[in-house]
């Protein structure tokens, strides 16, 4: 008995392919190893990194006496309405084979989160500086009181990039 069905065009591979493609993809935000290079300040470690800063700040060191001033991941939840439309779009388009297009969503959603962090350092809310902190600070010339903005450094190094997730 015959079907009513024929098939004009295998499209799994491709499919496959549009899939795999998707699985791979990668949007990472924070501070990139190629951005964690610094400039030490007068009395700083020489060393110091742009990822370990970012990390104290962070979590916190108690035994260093350094508060917890989460920006990182608050800055990410943040965005992550915005991003996610972005990686929904992202998907769509890779799915109907469009990468040039998936690619630059993904590039949106990166960017969007990166901004967001940035945007949280610079608004807060965290907790004070330090007495001894803003007396540090005044001895190199700074004026400012604004927690994770003496320098700028860290704000500057934060960004996102899109790397594949798993190998070939």
């Amino acid at each position: 008995m015959k079907s009513g069905a024929s098939m004009t065009k295998d499209v799994m591979k491709e499919f496959r392919e549009r899939i795999k493609y998707l699985a791979e993809q990668g949007v990472l935000v924070g501070i990139p190893e190629e951005k964690t290079s610094r400039t030490p300040e007068p009395g700083e470690k020489a060393g110091i990194t742009n990822a370990a800063v970012g990390y104290l700040a962070e979590h916190g060191s108690p035994a260093q006496n350094i508060p917890q001033r989460a920006f990182l991941v608050p800055g990410v939840q943040d965005a992550s309405s915005k991003a996610a439309n972005y990686l929904g779009q992202a998907g769509r388009l890779a799915l109907s084979g469009d990468r040039g297009s998936a690619d630059k969503a993904f590039h949106a959603a990166g960017l969007v989160s990166a901004s967001s962090v940035k945007a949280k350092i610079s608004s807060g809310p965290f907790k004070k500086l330090a007495d001894a902190t803003l007396a540090a600070r005044r001895r190199r010339g700074r004026t400012g009181t604004k927690p994770l903005q003496d320098t700028d450094q860290l704000l500057n190094s934060v960004t996102y990039v899109m790397r594949k997730t798993r190998k070939k």
